[in-house]
């Protein structure tokens, strides 16, 4: 059996699971009608829209505004979005920040648009606790070639050579002339390879293109292209359960570690790994002035409704946290 049949494989047990027909087309994106208005509304992160569409087909509401509990809104669409009855029409937000911004917005303004945000990064803000980063999954970040490129080789890249092309001090490799390609401004994918490879934005070389969308590979055109990627959006889009733009590209290894397991799933062990979140207002939390018992129940603690969804998680290419998840530790500004 190869590697996508093992991770269809696996996609149709946790589908199985939750009685979810995954494996006939992506769980969709906006909810359908847009005028399905549900409780917990969330935005933000390329890199997790996927699996939050799947929870947003997952979690039925009795109480709310529709049957279903969430409505999690992808990062590229029309915009603006209107995310609930009455007032509620925003620019959509596409990225990790936009998508936090989204959230500090409508707790400033009081206007109960936003929820949640979807983010694939830490808080860069520690000077308030106003918003807690919820963990629910594990991912890593690591950069893809073209499958025909003579970048595409068994070594890859090391720390030091992605510093060098990101910095655009190395311009060539494998005899290559390089064009380095980073998700735009906001993105969460763009902060977190940044930083693994020591990198500040000002540091950021004049060849670089930094307009591209995140876990986009038909962005990819030309043999000297290199991005980061998502690890699991690369897995989700390979195995049929998010929609497939990883186009022409290949992973590669970092540091003579492969980003995947000879079972196709996420290698936790990758030096470039991180924790994806769930950003939420720290005062509608336990112990909080205005606790929501829906954003409590889905969100937090190990027993919330995210957290025991482990095959599903597993099933759009992330690996699972155990305990770690639905931690509420880490409180930011942004």
């Amino acid at each position: 059996m190869n590697v996508k049949s093992r991770m269809r494989t696996a996609a149709a047990a946790g589908a199985t699971v939750l009685g979810l027909s995954l494996l006939t087309a992506p769980a969709s994106a906006d909810p359908v009608p847009a005028s399905d208005y549900r409780q917990l509304v969330g935005v933000g992160s390329d890199t997790t829209q996927d699996i939050g569409n799947a929870l947003g087909l997952t979690f039925a509401d009795s109480n709310g505004p529709s049957s279903r509990l969430i409505a999690s809104y992808d990062a590229v669409g029309t915009t603006p979005i209107k995310t609930r009855v009455l007032g509620c029409v925003i620019a959509r937000p596409n990225g990790s920040s936009p998508g936090i911004d989204a959230l500090r917005n409508a707790i400033s303004a009081s206007t109960g648009c936003i929820d949640f945000a979807r983010s694939s990064r830490g808080p860069v803000d520690l000077s308030t606790t106003r918003l807690t980063w919820i963990p629910f999954a594990k991912d890593a970040v690591t950069a893809v070639v073209r499958s025909d490129s003579p970048l595409n080789d068994a070594v890859g890249f090391n720390t030091g050579q992605l510093r060098t092309i990101y910095s655009c001090a190395k311009t060539t490799h494998n005899g290559v002339a390089l064009t380095p390609l980073l998700p735009h401004p906001g993105s969460g994918t763009r902060t977190f390879f940044l930083d693994k490879i020591g990198l500040t934005e000002a540091q950021v070389g004049a060849c670089v293109n930094g307009t591209v969308q995140p876990n986009d590979g038909l962005a990819l055109d030309t043999a000297g292209d290199i991005a980061p990627y998502s690890v699991a959006q690369y897995i989700a889009q390979t195995s049929d359960v998010a929609t497939d733009r990883h186009g022409d590209t290949v992973l590669t290894r970092v540091d003579g570690v492969t980003p995947r397991n000879a079972s196709g799933t996420l290698n936790v062990n990758f030096p470039y790994n991180r924790d994806v979140y769930n950003v939420v207002p720290t005062a509608k939390l336990n112990g909080g002035p205005t606790p929501d018992t829906d954003l409590i129940s889905t969100f937090q603690g190990t027993v919330s409704r995210v957290c025991t969804q482990a095959n599903l998680i597993a099933a759009y290419g992330f690996g699972t946290l155990g305990n770690a998840c639905g931690n509420t530790n880490i409180k930011a500004e942004r």
